[in-house]
């Protein structure tokens, strides 16, 4: 579980591979009914994630085609089918996959 008040743990997991695990400050999603953002001790929360980036501490970005959330007790866990960059144009690093 995140260590700051302010942080939570997110896990990006496909299913050929764990994309990204840290602690984060927000994260920016294109969900099925609307964009929005998690905080910190965000209300529980399971929702479809739709074609589009997800957006990191406003930092870092990983697009993606589509996926399942599920926020509980300030851990964030995302599901996706697979990285754009990975259909696009074949198998790629995770440094490739997850732009600064």
């Amino acid at each position: 579980m995140a260590q700051n008040r302010t942080n939570f743990r997110c896990t990006i997991l496909s299913p050929q591979n764990l994309i990204f695990e840290d602690d984060v400050n927000s994260l920016f999603i294109i969900g099925d009914r609307s964009e929005y953002e998690l905080l910190a001790y965000h209300y529980p929360l399971v929702g479809l994630i739709q074609k589009g980036d997800i957006i990191i501490d406003a930092k870092r970005r990983i697009s993606i085609r589509s996926g399942i959330l599920r926020f509980f007790a300030n851990e964030c866990t995302i599901l996706i089918e697979d990285t754009e960059h990975t259909f696009a144009s074949g198998r790629r690093s995770l440094d490739e996959v997850i732009k600064l």
